[in-house]
């Protein structure tokens, strides 16, 4: 059964991915994964916070933002506490592209569009076949408009697109008041490819002593839910690559977001959970479904699920609501 796909203009062996996690800070482990069929690797993030920290205009942001940042130890650490600096991040990239043949693609993880510039552009230099833009940003200021929410989005991906050549994915969560719309709009603004969609690591409280929480909780397949019902609207409706991310704990969620209309399917808990050699698992289960129910490759049954191609569109709207609260007894 083959596995080929292609995900923004990048051909892959696999659709498969290692999504942007600590597991890929070790030029060993990429090469593992790519021994284990992934069919490309999306680097840890290079956070804003490392290379504009002390910039007036990053401060000004911060200053209306929430205090909820991903993969951060406090709430803004000094660059010190970060486990890979600037440099080492673009000579983690030069010694992956030494070592392994699958895509790597770099991620920028930030909320402002001035100090992507030219890291965006080094990353290239530095081999990176694609960026991940990961746009991790809560309006905490009541008074900033969601026009002004979805213009930063949408001047951050023209910002990079107008200084690198390689495909750009944008990594996105899904509390847009128009989703659909706001996916064309990236697409215009130069996506590539939409990654559905961004976790975000939301502060918890410890009663006792008082003090906010900043733990993780790996990922759950109950959570595919949101990014497969947007997969499926979304699929060729707007010419861009999806990805799916979060919730992929086995085949069986690969399965399903293929099936919504995935072109790739990101994991990264399922590795910490069950380690790198799971993806050798996960592409075969992935196969011996394949085998199963008679589909030699990806694009016989790619987005077979989506809203366009089911035989009652109106399952994925109001109506399907009714009826699930119908079937409750």
């Amino acid at each position: 059964m083959k596995l080929h796909t292609t995900y923004m203009g990048l051909k892959l062996d696999s659709p498969i991915l290692v999504s942007a996690c600590t597991l890929s800070e070790q030029t060993d482990n990429i090469v593992q994964m790519e021994d284990n069929g992934a069919g490309a690797v999306v680097l840890f993030s290079l956070f804003e916070e490392q290379i504009r920290k002390e910039e007036a205009s990053f401060s000004s942001v911060i200053r209306t933002t929430t205090n909820s940042f991903p993969e951060a130890l406090d709430y803004f650490p000094d660059v010190d506490d970060y486990n890979i600096g600037t440099e080492d991040y673009l000579e983690n990239i030069r010694r992956a592209k030494e070592r392994v043949d699958i895509p790597i693609i770099a991620s920028l993880n930030g909320i402002t569009h001035e100090g992507w510039i030219d890291y965006s552009k080094l990353m290239e230099q530095a081999g990176a076949d694609g960026i991940e833009v990961n746009i991790f940003f809560i309006p905490g200021d009541i008074a900033m408009s969601s026009s002004e929410v979805e213009h930063r989005y949408l001047n951050i991906i023209e910002a990079i697109k107008q200084t690198v050549k390689i495909p750009v994915a944008v990594k996105l969560n899904p509390y847009f008041s128009a989703m659909g719309n706001m996916a064309m709009r990236m697409k215009y603004a130069g996506a590539d490819a939409l990654v559905l969609f961004n976790r975000f690591y939301q502060p918890d409280f410890d009663i006792n002593e008082l003090v906010i929480k900043n733990d993780l909780h790996y990922s759950e397949s109950s959570e595919i839910r949101l990014p497969l019902l947007w997969i499926a609207l979304l699929y060729n409706k707007i010419k861009i690559s999806l990805a799916a991310t979060t919730g992929v704990q086995s085949a069986v969620e690969v399965v399903k977001y293929l099936l919504a209309g995935a072109d790739v399917v990101m994991t990264a808990s399922s590795l910490y959970k069950n380690g790198i050699p799971y993806l050798k698992t996960m592409n075969k289960e992935l196969q011996d479904w394949m085998f199963m129910m008679g589909f030699e490759n990806l694009d016989t049954f790619k987005g077979i699920m989506s809203q366009q191609n089911i035989s009652d569109p109106t399952a994925y709207e109001r109506a399907n609501y009714i009826r699930i609260l119908e079937g409750v007894k």
